[in-house]
């Protein structure tokens, strides 16, 4: 396969990871259109973003097992037209019910989307690329809060809420037909990003309770941070969207610094993603109450989990003790869980509590995730110790 068709098939996948997570949150920014052109309350659309997440959390594994023997391009065809034809039916739906019938089928193909993507776009080349071709994928990922979700949202406030999810359909069959000419059809198992490059259960399984609580952390502090800049560091609402602004950009830099540097250290980038996110979420606790403080401890924290995603693809690639794909299917399951429980914790704890109790959980978090990471050399199950080069002698 030519270097520039990978490329272009890599940046279709990337394109892809943008529209599952766009189509994901965008209800966030149509709420109130959204309920009223539907007739119903408006928590009642945020639920929608919830049930989304669910059913990714339920089903991630289970789908990725069953359809282990069907080969990546084919299942990546499905998948995207599946998530076309659904998204297309969310912009038609004509009640409540059946936009979340669409929206289920939707998470449906990103549960093992996310499962066979990494593997997929690091199978287009050799070992020593395969960290910058994990990185542009999560910078796919990552630019969908940044540009997809408020672009989407401005779409549907000039032309009404069913226009964007018709777009985003529509760009989903482009990159369909991408992955269909460009992809190679190769049997599962059999190519060089199918196995971890040096494989042990124990790091493993260290790596997805790692991520669990790392994620947890980040969305604990993340999902309220809203009332922290008003009430806590004193910043008017209309602040709000450059600071966010700043962090995503600061997390698309977080995932281009990650690619640069995981391929040639896994474990100590890993850590380090950890450590910055408990110093960050440390800080903004601590010294929250000023404004500046507060702007770069955000943009900080945004910096560590984007570059912590894209970390965690890359290890998946290093530490797998089977497929790949059942390996990203554990970490994707276990990234999920990290976002529910840390948003739900954080309402509990800002209810209850009040606007610093959940940045304070997110820093506490974050420092048991760096304890795990910590301990993972202590569980690892295979006699050979892991390279601290991946791909280096390739």
């Amino acid at each position: 396969m030519s270097r520039t068709r990978a490329w272009v098939a890599l940046a279709a996948l990337s394109l892809g990871a943008f529209l599952y997570v766009t189509v994901e949150t965008l209800p966030i920014g149509l709420l109130a259109a959204m309920a009223t052109d539907l007739g119903v309350s408006e928590s009642s659309v945020g639920l929608l973003v919830t049930a989304y997440g669910f059913v990714v959390v339920v089903v991630t594994v289970p789908l990725t097992r069953l359809t282990s023997s069907w080969p990546r391009r084919r299942l990546l065809v499905v998948l995207l037209a599946l998530f076309a034809v659904a998204t297309a039916l969310s912009a038609l739906a004509m009640n409540y019910p059946s936009l979340l019938a669409a929206r289920v089928a939707i998470a449906v193909s990103q549960s093992v989307f996310w499962a066979v993507v990494t593997p997929a776009a690091a199978g287009l080349f050799p070992a020593h690329l395969r960290g910058r071709a994990i990185s542009m994928v999560f910078a796919g990922s990552s630019t969908a809060p940044l540009v997809g979700v408020p672009l989407g949202t401005w779409l549907g406030q000039q032309a009404g809420w069913r226009l964007p999810f018709l777009a985003l359909g529509v760009l989903g069959l482009a990159v369909l037909v991408v992955v269909l000419i460009l992809l190679p059809e190769t049997p599962r198992g059999t190519g060089a990003a199918d196995r971890g490059t040096a494989p042990d259960a124990g790091r493993y399984r260290m790596l997805v309770v790692a991520s669990a609580v790392t994620v947890s952390g980040a969305f604990v502090a993340f999902t309220y941070i809203d009332p922290f800049l008003t009430r806590v560091s004193g910043f008017d609402h209309s602040a709000l969207g450059p600071i966010l602004l700043l962090r995503g950009v600061a997390g698309l830099l977080g995932v281009v610094v990650a690619g640069l540097v995981v391929t040639r250290w896994g474990w100590p980038s890993w850590l380090a993603a950890t450590v910055i996110q408990a110093v960050a979420l440390g800080a903004l606790f601590a010294f929250g109450s000023h404004q500046v403080a507060a702007a770069v401890a955000t943009a900080l924290a945004g910096f560590a989990l984007s570059g912590a995603a894209s970390i965690l693809g890359a290890r998946v690639l290093e530490v797998a003790p089977g497929t790949t794909d059942m390996a990203g299917a554990g970490t994707s399951t276990s990234f999920n869980v990290g976002i529910t429980a840390g948003a739900l914790l954080g309402s509990v704890l800002l209810s209850n509590v009040g606007p610093r109790a959940p940045v304070l959980a997110g820093a506490t978090l974050s420092v048991l995730a760096l304890l795990v990471v910590l301990a993972e050399p202590r569980f690892a199950t295979s006699r050979s110790p892991l390279p601290e080069r991946a791909g280096a002698d390739v």
